[in-house]
């Protein structure tokens, strides 16, 4: 007999109910449960916080008031030199007495040792120097080691006197203990935690202080705690059976006691087997309800036809957009069988238009990522004391790796290789703010240290995406060799010396943007001539064959470990060489992580040439423009140009890159449509006064006057957006002021931005 669509609805309903109630529970069940433990977590912190507060509160206040005793008699005219203090560390039973005088020294003590001590000179003392400079009048410590004897545990309390300067008063251990377990003997007993917990405190010998149960005085072990303190750390919660009963416990060590909190397991889970209950007792009710319902309606009246839509539909869902929806029994069935059709025939041309307007926008952010990096080589041409070459090939459209190289003064050049946690758009964006970053602290001669670690602070504001980068930072002293270097999270980089490569013994600070306030320390590194340094990414070293291997590091030394010569040849013999083994290893397997290479040939101290073409002097005298042929070939000499006096005038990183985009973007447009034939010359001049940089292009071509055409709208996507004027409406909205005359026969064009 063969079953019916209801008889198999129903079947299948009541599967689809059972396991819906099922995991419905299971979640209820495992909610409810992390509910009620996070809850027992907080009560517990919440009353040990509240006894530990009170027992500090207690011992403080005790502390301040023998000091403002001892410090009003020695306003009052009670000797202040050493047997003086002496008398009134007798009279009130202290430990010590020290007398700070406005200077922060001690010039009178009942400790002869700490005589003439400087309180700045250790961190313990010095928190009391607020006394000294009016923030304070009073100041108490928690028990710990002295800064002048860190084997010597005492509570200090510091109250300023009338005529300057201040007196602390110490409690020694002995003090100390009697002093507190007169405020803890009765701490706990009538403290509950929840409605069947309590606190137990004991010293550090394991013995009860106090507890509700009245085991003062006896080891812990009898309440069936045990605390292990390496491998148990504070405010965690650990389970034991606590006078018989399962209990969730956690503890803390404050001014010399173990304050332990507990709390029992079947209070706890009290509130989860109660809400869960109820929780089940309503949705069987609902589910029930909503069985028969269902059930009844689609057996009368939609089984078959929901049968029917589902199955185009699944066609649909696995890829098939060809699928036609055919179902017409009824007036509803046949909208809906049009409407699915209208709406797959809609999504079909979506797609298409989505896919070709995202490589597009990708083929742009690669483009604007790859024009964000140095990508002429040689950089320094002029330069004959070293070579540098450098690669990055992206696994994706953009990528989070990146390198840079710049001088920060003439005989001191930046270099460094960097990797974003992440790949793709986010990756690039967070890789663009700490390239610039990075620039701009590394452009004003900060110590190599102090660059890394303002831009760790700078990349940790509103990092809510909480990216990182690690980076390999270099300072080479040009004529001397001597590379002072930062490595935050990095590989290791290679050093080759006379054909023998081997990876560079550091110290590894913690990534940029992992944590705000770490401090970062720099290394050193001798470079003798002809040595070559290999920077590089993860990207090399974990590339992936078909049979997922790793490339590895025993790998990268094997192709680096020979001769390469010498210049950038050298440099550029090493990424090709790195490259090739990468590719030959790889093979057809994917490749999932950016790989990005920076090689540095040493060559030695030399002479420094400056080609009066390209490069502007530092001098006064430096030439304020600049005439080239009207091609695009001359566009590198001119942004160099502009990239040079923008320096001068302490331009930052961020305008310089603004106002470069706006240089490319003009000087692109003169080279293409100035001249009929392409014969002519431009001038572009750059100068900057007061705080404003002003950039000026001449040309005697046609007459056209960019500014004139309509703004282009770029609410369209590129595909619907008419071709051209998008590169002068970028120029305008990135500068502060356009302006175009026409006068002597030529075009000019000025720009303006502000640089500070």
């Amino acid at each position: 007999m063969k079953k019916t669509i209801s008889g198999t609805f129903l079947r299948w309903l009541l599967l689809i109910v059972g396991v819906a109630f099922a995991v419905s529970m299971v979640f209820s069940w495992t909610l409810q449960t992390r509910l009620s433990e996070k809850s027992a977590v907080n009560l517990l912190r919440l009353n040990i916080a509240d006894v530990r507060q009170d027992v500090i509160d207690a011992s403080d206040a005790n502390l301040l008031s023998l000091t403002r005793t001892i410090a009003s008699e020695i306003d009052g005219g009670a000797p202040a030199d050493d047997a003086g203090l002496a008398g009134l560390m007798g009279k009130y039973d202290v430990a010590e007495i020290n007398l700070i005088d406005a200077d922060g020294i001690i010039i009178a003590t009942t400790h002869p040792d700490f005589l003439h001590y400087d309180m700045r000179s250790g961190r313990q003392s010095a928190e009391f120097l607020g006394l000294l400079d009016g923030t304070e009048r009073e100041h108490v410590q928690s028990y710990q080691p002295t800064s002048h004897d860190p084997s010597l545990l005492r509570k200090y309390a510091g109250v300023c006197l009338a005529d300057g300067g201040f007196v602390e008063v110490a409690y020694d251990a002995e003090r100390f203990q009697r002093d507190i377990d007169q405020q803890i003997i009765g701490a706990t007993r009538n403290r509950h935690v929840g409605e069947g917990g309590c606190i137990i405190i004991a010293d550090v010998s394991w013995n009860i202080v106090s507890d509700r149960n009245h085991n003062e005085g006896k080891n812990l072990d009898v309440t069936g705690i045990w605390i292990d303190r390496p491998t148990m750390p504070e405010n965690n919660v650990f389970t034991a059976e606590v006078y018989g009963e399962a209990c969730s416990c956690m503890y803390v060590f404050t001014e010399g006691y173990y304050i332990v909190a507990v709390l029992p397991e079947n209070e706890i889970l009290l509130q989860r087997d109660t809400s869960v209950r109820l929780t089940a007792v309503l949705e069987v009710l609902v589910f029930l309800m909503l069985f028969a319902v269902i059930f009844l309606l689609v057996r009368k009246l939609v089984v078959n036809n929901i049968n029917r839509v589902n199955t185009s539909l699944s066609k649909i869902t696995e890829g098939d957009l060809e699928e036609r929806v055919d179902v017409r029994s009824n007036t509803e069935f046949a909208s809906l069988s049009d409407d699915i059709n209208a709406t797959v025939s809609t999504l079909k041309q979506y797609i298409s238009a989505a896919a070709a307007r995202i490589d597009q926008e990708l083929a742009f952010a690669k483009n604007i990522q790859q024009s964000a990096l140095p990508s002429v080589f040689p950089p320094f041409p002029d330069r004959t004391d070293f070579s540098l070459y450098a690669t990055m090939d992206t696994a994706k459209e953009v990528g989070g790796d990146f390198y840079d190289f710049y001088f920060s003064d003439e005989n001191r050049l930046a270099f460094l290789v960097a990797d974003v946690s992440g790949k793709g758009i986010p990756a690039a964006m967070f890789m663009m703010t700490g390239k610039t970053v990075l620039r701009d602290y590394a452009e004003r001669g900060d110590a190599p240290a102090d660059v890394v670690l303002r831009a760790n602070e700078k990349l940790c504001e509103g990092n809510d995406a909480e990216m990182f980068i690690t980076a390999w930072m270099g300072f080479l002293e040009t004529d001397t060799g001597l590379v002072r270097f930062v490595n935050a999270g990095h590989n290791p980089p290679v050093l080759i010396r006379n054909g023998q490569a081997e990876f560079l013994r550091q110290k590894v600070n913690l990534a940029l943007a992992a944590m705000d306030g770490v401090p970062y320390r720099e290394q050193t590194l001798q470079l003798q001539p002809g040595d070559l340094l290999f920077l590089y990414t993860d990207g090399v070293t974990e590339a992936e064959n078909s049979a997922e291997e790793l490339f590895g590091n025993d790998r990268l030394l094997s192709v680096l470990n020979r001769s390469f010569g010498s210049g950038e040849h050298a440099c550029r013999e090493v990424c090709a060489e790195v490259k090739k083994a990468l590719t030959d290893y790889v093979g057809d397997a994917p490749q999932f992580d950016d790989i990005t290479m920076l090689c540095l040939y040493y060559e030695g101290p030399g002479s420094v040439t400056v080609p009066a073409a390209v490069t502007v002097p530092d001098s006064v005298t430096a030439p304020d423009s600049i005439t080239v042929p009207a091609a695009v070939d001359s566009l590198m000499e001119v942004i160099a140009f502009a990239e040079k006096r923008l320096t001068d005038a302490g331009c930052p990183e961020t305008c310089r890159q603004q106002i470069a985009v706006a240089v490319e973007e003009v000087f692109v447009n003169i080279a293409n449509y100035a001249y009929e034939g392409g014969q002519g010359d431009a001038t572009v001049s750059v100068c900057a006064e007061d705080d404003t940089a002003i950039l000026e292009f001449c040309d005697h071509g046609a007459p056209f006057n960019p500014l004139e055409r309509e703004d282009p709208d770029v609410s369209l996507s590129a595909e619907e957006r008419p071709i051209g004027g998008l590169g002068i409406f970028m120029v305008k909205k990135t500068m502060d002021e356009v302006n175009y005359v026409r006068e002597n026969d030529m075009n000019i064009l000025t720009i303006r931005k502000k640089i500070r």
